[in-house]
């Protein structure tokens, strides 16, 4: 199979000179590709046209069908190099070229990009779990989809349709299924971009944008796996203000929190809460993930009011919670409330449902459940989302997209 890049006017980022160059040798030598042919499932949310860009969607997926040979018991949460990745492009035009699916390596950027100068970027995360019978499941990768949608409006960027986006992680999946971790082993996680690669000297948007998706095996985010993580509360930094871009996961948001969770880590905790920028009282979020408080039957969480960024799986541990008869509420959470607290629990992407057990504000450290275990709501729920993600249990809500 010929693997080419989609030309383009002017392109500013391309694979490097000799597209093979800097990648490290695969385990698999001897890999083979083959073509196959895949009906695309129809998506429950249909165009969502951004800007004027149009998809281009795929009816011939490159799948490779082996399972690489890693140490998959020890696989923590790091970058894993695979074999390829998607590219697409986007000119002034508005139009996304047909994206392709090339060699994973370095990328050429001008050093006048809008990404590098500006930080007009965004990205998103989602997995794929490989099930007993050796198909793969992606997870509600519509959503990814809508929420880049709503992203590229706030940072004045185009953006891939819904169509194109999931038919681009599929392509991207596929070509990398022997990346994808066995049942129960961890999961493929996949990062989808999208940048201003255009040069721009004057502040302003980019002339152009590249989408792009690469994906890496991952097993836990956090060391302490499925076992309580320790929170401090941040009072002297915030995450985002109102009026900002705190609700949507542009990538400037997260190089801003990178100081206080290394000051929080040297200290021996797992992560950092951050305070509302305006009270300094009410819960916003972790550095990565939502925040959850369980009082009796009640769950908690702060509502999404512009600074919180909205998760996916917030959404759907909702959903699950309130199927399983707790009362969920989306509001303010003050402090002591969450001192308070019978349970707490983080949900995001990368670490699913992660219980807390302890909570260390102003010098003063609250346990939940004796630091012993994981809370009986928190193992519930994570039991019954991860066993919808890997195709354990009938998945009644419709979320699961099964690509072969």
């Amino acid at each position: 199979m010929e693997l080419r890049l989609a030309s383009s006017s002017g392109a500013l980022l391309r694979p490097a000179a000799s597209p093979l160059a800097g990648l490290r040798p695969r385990p698999s030598p001897s890999l083979q590709i083959q073509n196959h042919i895949y009906s695309m499932p129809t998506l429950r949310h249909k165009a969502h046209a951004s800007l004027g860009c149009q998809a281009s969607i795929a009816t011939k997926y490159m799948e490779t069908p082996e399972i690489v040979d890693l140490d998959w018991e020890n696989l923590g949460f790091g970058l894993v190099d695979t074999d390829f990745m998607y590219m697409a492009k986007c000119g002034a035009d508005g139009n996304f070229s047909k994206g392709e699916i090339v060699p994973f390596g370095p990328i050429a950027l001008s050093p006048s990009a809008g990404v590098l100068n500006y930080g007009q970027g965004l990205f998103e995360g989602l997995k794929a779990y490989r099930k007993a019978n050796g198909s793969v499941l992606l997870f509600r990768p519509e959503e990814n989809a809508i929420r880049m949608i709503n992203g590229s409006d706030r940072m004045c960027m185009p953006a891939p349709t819904v169509e194109q986006f999931v038919d681009a992680v599929k392509q991207t999946v596929l070509a990398n299924k022997r990346w994808v971790p066995p049942t129960g082993k961890g999961s493929l996680y996949i990062r989808p971009l999208l940048i201003g690669s255009g040069a721009i000297l004057g502040l302003a948007p980019a002339p152009e944008y590249t989408f792009l998706i690469y994906v890496s095996p991952v097993g836990n985010y956090f060391k302490e796996g499925l076992a309580p993580i320790n929170l401090i509360i941040e009072d002297n930094f915030h995450r985002a203000a109102p009026g900002g871009t705190g609700g949507v996961k542009t990538i400037g948001n997260y190089a801003s929190v990178l100081k206080a969770q290394r000051t929080a880590k040297e200290k021996g905790y797992s992560d950092v809460l951050y305070l509302d920028a305006v009270h300094n009282k009410y819960l916003e979020e972790v550095s990565s993930c939502n925040i959850f408080v369980v009082k009796g039957n009640t769950i908690s969480t702060p509502a999404i009011e512009g600074t919180i960024l909205p998760g996916i799986t917030r959404k759907s541990i909702i959903e699950v919670a309130k199927s399983k008869g707790y009362k969920v509420e989306e509001c303010p959470v003050s402090v002591d409330e969450l001192l308070d607290a019978d349970e707490v629990f983080c949900t995001g992407t990368a670490v699913v449902v992660s219980p807390v057990g302890s909570i260390t504000y102003l010098g003063k450290r609250v346990e939940y459940d004796g630091n012993q275990g994981v809370g009986v709501v928190s193992q519930q729920l994570y039991t019954s989302l991860t066993s919808l993600q890997m195709g354990l249990a009938e998945d009644r809500m419709g979320w699961t997209v099964h690509l072969n």
